[in-house]
């Protein structure tokens, strides 16, 4: 019996960690068998990865470098967590997948899409998330959200263009794949944005 695999997906201070977190409880209440992972990490060789990723010191990262090492957490997370519990039949909920490397990698740094593309092939052999759940929300905002609660990683520091490109690349993925992504305007509190998801998810799954 194969599981669903969910991904939240946004900019930064779009709350994704929070919502996913939420909509991990609220399925577990529900006797469901989930799990909840986040990228770059979700292993011990993961979460070693993304230490040397977001830490503020490595400003000088090649585009090309960050790029590898994102697949390269990716590549593990799929074969040591992600992949066996969606075998057994469980729900995967990760926080960030494939889709924030198009669109920080790809339209924030400018790399190749295609380029891209064919190292996610490797890394995931394809695989995609059944429904990602994408947090939109304006760039300043999101930063001032983050800057609150004093949150700093390398990516965060990067210009406010950086930031925007990275949001309207997001917003190509959901205009090109609207059966997978749906988009979710933070506009509200966290419990109003929290039903939508619910609201989303229990269509989804049957609940």
């Amino acid at each position: 019996m194969k599981g669903t695999f969910i991904s939240f997906e946004g900019i930064e201070g779009s709350g994704k960690s929070t919502q996913a977190k939420l909509l991990y409880d609220f399925l577990s209440k529900k006797g469901a068998d989930v799990i909840l992972t986040e990228e770059p990490g979700g292993t011990q060789i993961g979460m070693k990865i993304r230490t040397v990723l977001l830490d503020v010191e490595n400003t000088g990262m090649f585009p090309l470098t960050e790029l590898l090492l994102y697949n390269a957490s990716r590549a593990q997370h799929i074969h040591e967590v992600i992949t066996p519990a969606l075998k057994r039949g469980a729900i995967v909920i990760t926080d960030r997948f494939t889709d924030s490397t198009i669109a920080y990698q790809g339209y924030g740094r400018g790399l190749d899409l295609k380029v891209i593309h064919s190292l996610d092939l490797i890394a995931t052999g394809g695989l995609r998330p059944d429904i990602s759940l994408l947090l939109d929300l304006d760039v300043k905002t999101g930063l001032q959200r983050n800057r609150g609660i004093q949150k700093t990683d390398r990516l965060e520091l990067e210009d406010i263009s950086f930031h925007e490109r990275v949001r309207n690349g997001y917003h190509m993925l959901a205009h090109d794949d609207p059966a997978r992504i749906r988009l979710i305007p933070v506009t509200a509190g966290i419990d109003e944005t929290h039903g939508k998801i619910t609201e989303i998810m229990s269509e989804a799954l049957g609940l």
